[in-house]
């Protein structure tokens, strides 16, 4: 859950964002947040609309509770390669500082990641925090945990992510965690996505979600 501080700013603004889209009468979906992309732009209220929408959605992705519920797993799996995951590189790099974490990012240029990645796979660190850069065309075989603090509604994002620790390996058990903030849009979105077929197709192993 968020805290007492966080959920006072996160419902001021997601009051902003909501009043302009009511007051322009926007639909929701996809062709409702296009008309807010054109909006946001042609007012100095619009552009604070788009600051308010941004700031929700950091202060739900990135709550305390989240940073809390991340330190349980890593001692629940200090024994096993794990893969951090985050929408924000902000996220990523506090995580690689609290807890020791290589942290992956797309400012990581290619031969500290490949040096990181080829760690990884040897077992010299049995932890990497990354953004999106490590969502496709990454070969991780020995990686079994997963734990997703922040993401897209992309099942198909999801779906890469699920891949990275579901490579074939004799006898392997995946898990997959989703830490998800309690009452915000986040919870919505992490449904939505799940329930996606193209995911549930794709879903193999153990799928947690987590609501902090």
């Amino acid at each position: 859950d968020l805290s007492q501080e966080e959920r006072t700013a996160y419902g001021r603004e997601r009051a902003i964002y909501t009043n302009f889209k009511r007051a322009k009468n926007l639909p929701y979906g996809h062709e409702g947040w296009r008309m807010f992309l054109i909006h946001s732009a042609k007012s100095e209220d619009g552009r604070r609309a788009m600051k308010a929408y941004r700031n929700s959605k950091k202060i739900a992705l990135g709550t305390e509770a989240k940073v809390r519920v991340l330190q349980d797993l890593l001692v629940r799996h200090r024994r096993d390669k794990v893969l951090i995951f985050t929408h924000e590189n902000e996220m990523v790099y506090r995580i690689s500082q609290d807890y020791l974490v290589p942290a992956i990012t797309h400012e990581t240029n290619v031969k500290e990641r490949k040096f990181w990645l080829d760690a990884f796979n040897k077992g010299d660190v049995l932890a990497l925090a990354t953004s999106k850069v490590l969502n496709e065309g990454v070969n991780i075989p020995d990686a079994s945990v997963a734990i997703i603090l922040s993401g897209s509604g992309s099942s198909r994002e999801h779906i890469q992510r699920l891949g990275r620790i579901l490579r074939k390996k004799a006898d392997k058990q995946a898990i997959l965690y989703e830490v998800v903030t309690r009452n915000t849009t986040e919870e919505y979105i992490s449904q939505r996505r799940t329930d996606a077929r193209q995911f549930q197709d794709a879903k193999k192993g153990d799928n947690r979600n987590l609501f902090n």
